[in-house]
């Protein structure tokens, strides 16, 4: 019986590749199927008292979804948000990225390191820092006062979507730069120098050449940073303010004050189906730019 299993194990490698990876696919149910399916589960159900939920199936939680406009405007308020600092974070890491993968020749490493050195400290002890900074009486408003170049604080710098855009993009910039880094690396660089010895200048080497063949990079650091921070709640609770509210502060007081669980787990499965959407869309329409581009 032994020798037949394994004479079966030997003639599928597919069967023996899953029986390696079943311990980690055990814990990958265990950690992240689960909780999401539970979450599904909870979405049909109705709050009936703080400790009871009414075990009848229904989708009166998603039509309470969608019949209140406050949840759809902050969906599309959060999808708005984390797509301006997906867009802000690859115009700043991008250049970074490049500079050290074709200029730096000695211990990228060590630039590397210097990168994420800020991200070692709290998330929190960041974003109070960016409150300081765009605070009324922060460091940009009274630099500006003093200089004399504007009479009163800058109202959008702080409790905004701006204030939200910013400090996320701040957080997230060191998982940006890493696959970018990645991806801009492993270019063979005698592509570059053919693509020179054909008479093309340097921003024509970079369009034809280096972004479309970084362009996994570019697609990784777009999920990497888009899809957690559409559910990002801390940030727009410590600096957003009314108009820097998301989705996620929602469905946290739909689980916490309001104690709602079906209609928050409604809310994070719309959400959770919404971002998906997105990050596929998104990563088409990249591929078919790259092919396009090659």
């Amino acid at each position: 019986m032994i020798n037949t299993w394994r004479k079966l194990f030997s003639k599928h490698e597919s069967i023996r590749a899953y029986t390696l990876l079943s311990p980690a696919l055990i814990l990958v149910i265990l950690a992240m199927a689960s909780p999401l399916l539970l979450m599904v589960l909870t979405s049909f159900h109705t709050q009936v008292s703080m400790m009871e939920i009414d075990s009848t199936l229904t989708l009166d939680r998603y039509a309470d979804f969608f019949s209140r406009p406050v949840y759809s405007t902050l969906l599309f308020r959060s999808i708005k948000i984390s797509f301006l600092v997906t867009l802000v974070t690859l115009l700043t890491t991008y250049p970074l990225a490049y500079y050290i993968a074709f200029y730096v020749k000695k211990n990228k490493m060590l630039w590397i390191v210097l990168m994420t050195l800020p991200f070692w400290t709290s998330y929190l002890l960041r974003v109070f820092s960016w409150r300081v900074i765009l605070g009324h009486k922060g460091v940009i408003n009274s630099a500006l006062m003093f200089s004399g170049a504007i009479d009163e604080p800058l109202s959008f710098l702080i409790y905004s979507q701006t204030a939200v855009v910013l400090t996320l993009a701040h957080a997230w910039a060191a998982f940006a730069i890493l696959p970018l880094y990645v991806s801009l690396d492993k270019i063979d660089k005698s592509l570059l120098e053919a693509s020179y010895d054909l008479g093309c200048s340097k921003f024509q080497t970079f369009w034809r050449v280096t972004f479309p063949l970084s362009l996994p990079g570019v697609i990784g650091a777009i999920l990497i940073i888009f899809i957690p921070t559409v559910g990002d709640y801390v940030t727009p609770q410590l600096v957003g303010g009314t108009d820097g509210r998301m989705l996620s502060n929602m469905i946290q007081s739909l689980f916490g004050r309001a104690n709602n669980f079906p209609l928050g787990a409604a809310s994070a499965v719309l959400m959770l189906l919404s971002v998906s959407f997105v990050a596929l869309v998104v990563t088409y329409i990249t591929k078919k730019v790259s092919l396009r581009m090659s």
